[in-house]
């Protein structure tokens, strides 16, 4: 059973995993209403320390069990590598807490499906990072395709142009164990998901990897797929680290009616056969720095979109309701991406 929530002092917040995208986490928590950082766990006594000061956290471990048993702690963010977040969510689902992980969720079906069914018996919700979701540009073109002002989707297409140097990929970036993939699975995964949450689901894909400027790693650093949907929309999905100097990711969404182009957080392209009043104030809005990319360089990024998520959680254990995004949302875009590398490895088309 989940921790109470009864108290009107501020959730407290832990940290499992002390890298980069750490420092985004506990940036978003401190500017975060009602949420407070308390605790966190790594193995780096020197990084802790470090991590410790910068952030004024008043707790530190080296052991993930003793920080996920502090009662003080009832939501836990997993900022591990990817393919190590199972068995620091487990312990900390186990242990009644609340967790916000990272994207990706997990690196295979398999892994999410256990951590997901893991929450379910201890009734605790689980909060994956795809802060891109709560942009405004990408809300209103949600709202759109609700509303069917598209009407019939004819093509839909996720481009992810970055680039990534060398020395980028060290440590366990680019390994297939802790990345779980390339170019798809940790910088185009953004721009994946809000494909499939804009368009559905593929019923099949076809792609193609390589590793085409960075032979040394295990993953891809370019992959290009084309998508077939059950509706009979048609689509295509391209991501590279490789490409110099990296451009803001690309959505593009076109229909019989209406045709749309996200780039980054902002509608380059909003046009309709049967223009609203609304349309004028959508074309002149410009990008939101919260939702800026970091299409070449991964710190390039603003924790505000993080910190728009994380506050829907608390929000969302206030007011007992759902997330805005859940454990079974993420799973898609993993789902999605390990057809795609399943097709690329067989050379044949794979259906979902």
């Amino acid at each position: 059973m989940h921790v109470a929530l009864s108290s009107p002092s501020p959730l407290g917040f832990g940290i499992i995993g002390v890298g980069m995208i750490a420092d985004y986490h506990a940036q978003a928590i401190a500017a975060t209403t009602g949420a407070k950082l308390v605790g966190l766990a790594t193995r780096n006594a020197e990084n802790a320390r470090a991590f410790a000061q910068k952030h004024s956290v008043p707790f530190t471990t080296a052991s993930v069990a003793e920080l996920v048993a502090r009662p003080e702690i009832h939501v836990v963010c997993i900022t591990t590598p990817s393919g190590a977040h199972l068995e620091a969510a487990l312990a900390a689902v186990r242990a009644g807490k609340h967790v916000v992980v990272e994207k990706p969720i997990e690196v295979t079906v398999a892994r999410v499906d256990e951590l997901l069914r893991a929450a379910a018996a201890a009734g605790v919700r689980v909060a994956p990072i795809f802060q891109a979701r709560f942009g405004d540009g990408a809300r209103t073109l949600k709202a759109a395709l609700v509303a069917g002002r598209f009407g019939r989707l004819v093509l839909a297409s996720a481009d992810v142009k970055w680039h990534r140097s060398r020395e980028y990929y060290t440590g366990w970036k680019g390994t297939l164990a802790l990345d779980g993939g390339g170019a798809a699975m940790n910088q185009g995964i953004h721009g994946i998901d809000l494909l499939q949450w804009f368009a559905g689901m593929p019923a099949e894909v076809s792609c193609w990897t390589t590793r085409r400027v960075y032979p040394h790693i295990e993953s891809e650093d370019t992959l290009s797929a084309t998508l077939r949907f059950a509706g009979g929309a048609l689509g295509s999905i391209e991501a590279t680290t490789a490409a110099w100097p990296g451009w803001a990711r690309r959505i593009e969404i076109c229909g019989e009616h209406g045709s749309a182009r996200l780039e980054d957080d902002h509608l380059a392209e909003w046009k309709f056969r049967d223009p609203l009043p609304s349309d004028d104030a959508v074309r002149a809005a410009g990008l939101d720095p919260a939702m800026v990319s970091g299409a070449s360089a991964p710190n390039a990024i603003s924790f505000r979109g993080h910190l728009r998520q994380i506050q829907d959680l608390v929000d969302s254990l206030c007011d007992n309701r759902p997330v805005a995004i859940d454990g079974q949302e993420a799973r898609k875009a993993v789902a999605l991406i390990c057809a795609l590398y399943a097709s690329a490895e067989r050379g044949v088309p794979v259906k979902l």
